[in-house]
């Protein structure tokens, strides 16, 4: 249990279901996960993740990049809005747009990537085409990686990676029960160590310093 910790201010961008959304969610309510969502901004009206956010009070909003004109000024208008609501770390969770990272929120912007970067990663690997995309290249390891953001896709520093093995028998939908099964521990872990200030960014490098 990680109540001693002080909790820190996160804002969650979602763009779909909201599976990680409610890992956090119901982490934070068994005490493992020191944060306290804030706020959560999606990139579509019709994603489940806003419903869990109005079921749990969490202040929500739609910011969709085909109002805009660029990358830049979709990512201002989020960013706008989740320092309205006073976050210090953005937290992706299943968000697939591209985003700006100004100088003042490197290293406060983190992703989870279902598998080993920098393999099986970039634009158009997501959901089951990452497990697909795996088995078909006849991979023995896979897992998944949290790493900070940066503006190009599954590229920033990487924080936390953990493995599940590849089975003879495994379909895309098996694969992607047992990483997730490994996502809802990395993820929380890597905001752990962000919330007790124990991550350092040496250019591309993240060291995790000791207690």
């Amino acid at each position: 249990m990680r109540n001693k910790t002080r909790k820190v201010k996160m804002a969650v961008l979602v763009s779909g279901g909201g599976t990680t959304l409610q890992n956090f969610i119901d982490k934070i309510k068994e005490r493992k996960l020191n944060a306290e969502i804030v706020c959560v901004v999606s990139s579509s009206s019709k994603a489940h993740a806003l419903e869990r956010a109005r079921m749990n009070n969490i202040p929500s909003t739609v910011i969709r990049r085909s109002e805009f004109p660029d990358t830049d000024s979709f990512s201002k208008a989020i960013y706008d809005y989740v320092e309205k609501h006073n976050a210090e770390l953005i937290a992706l969770a299943g968000f697939l747009k591209l985003l700006t990272v100004p100088e003042k929120w490197r290293g406060r912007i983190m992703n989870i990537h279902p598998a080993l970067l920098p393999a099986f990663g970039g634009e158009g690997f997501y959901g089951l085409k990452v497990h697909q995309a795996v088995l078909d290249y006849g991979v023995k390891v896979s897992g998944c990686t949290v790493h900070f953001v940066d503006e190009r896709y599954d590229q920033g520093p990487i924080i936390i990676q953990k493995t599940v093995p590849v089975l003879d028998t495994d379909t895309p939908e098996t694969l992607q029960k047992r990483v997730f099964e490994k996502e809802c521990e990395a993820y929380p872990e890597a905001i752990n160590l962000f919330a007790e200030g124990r991550l350092k960014l040496i250019n591309r490098l993240v060291r995790i310093l000791p207690k």
